[in-house]
């Protein structure tokens, strides 16, 4: 629930930057308009002033050209990486449910196992299903001896272990492979 409001910060910060962008580059063409009004009065006498004046808008427009351009392929670029995130969102959340389905969990054990997944401890799961801290400490225990685990970490393991599998890790430092990527320890061992 808490990722959503994120979300929907997020897209109305991108909307604002659209907008914020979108002005800037109206204002360009705007100031280029004039620098073109001005020179056209100007024209008669070329002059280096009115030779500086055609270089300022010629790098204006191009300016403004490569501006929009790069703005576009940002635009495509995002649109992209959405549509990716979103896939691989959505084959987690498949790879959560055939888990579920070949540990035979229960509708409730189920709706535990994610709450319990996302980080919330056992009141809180309690509190927001409406049943005793007990009941929630069952269910948990009956998810843990299906899934084969002994607790949450397990539990998380098991569900990102083929999301991870394809992951090339043969490159990495031994500190990273270990997960010892502090700096401090990574420093005190090179030191």
């Amino acid at each position: 629930m808490s990722e959503l409001p994120e979300r929907t910060d997020a897209e109305g910060r991108g909307k604002l930057r659209r907008r914020l962008f979108l002005l800037a580059a109206s204002l360009q063409l705007g100031c280029g308009l004039i620098f073109v009004n001005d020179l056209r009065s100007e024209w008669a006498a070329l002059d280096p002033h009115i030779l500086s004046e055609i270089a300022g808008i010629l790098a204006l427009a191009f300016g403004a050209a490569l501006s929009l351009h790069e703005y576009r392929r940002l635009l495509r670029r995002n649109a992209r990486i959405e549509r990716a995130l979103d896939t691989a969102v959505g084959g987690f959340q498949q790879s959560i449910e055939r888990h579920f389905a070949e540990w035979d969990l229960t509708r409730a054990e189920r709706d535990v196992a994610l709450l319990t997944i996302k980080g919330l401890g056992i009141p809180e799961i309690a509190r927001l299903r409406n049943t005793a801290v007990g009941t929630v400490k069952a269910q948990n225990a009956a998810i843990y001896r299906k899934a084969g685990v002994s607790g949450r970490a397990e539990l998380i393991s098991a569900l990102i272990e083929e999301l991870i599998a394809g992951i090339d890790i043969s490159g990495q430092t031994p500190e990273v492979v270990r997960g010892d990527d502090s700096p401090l320890r990574a420093g005190a061992k090179r030191g």
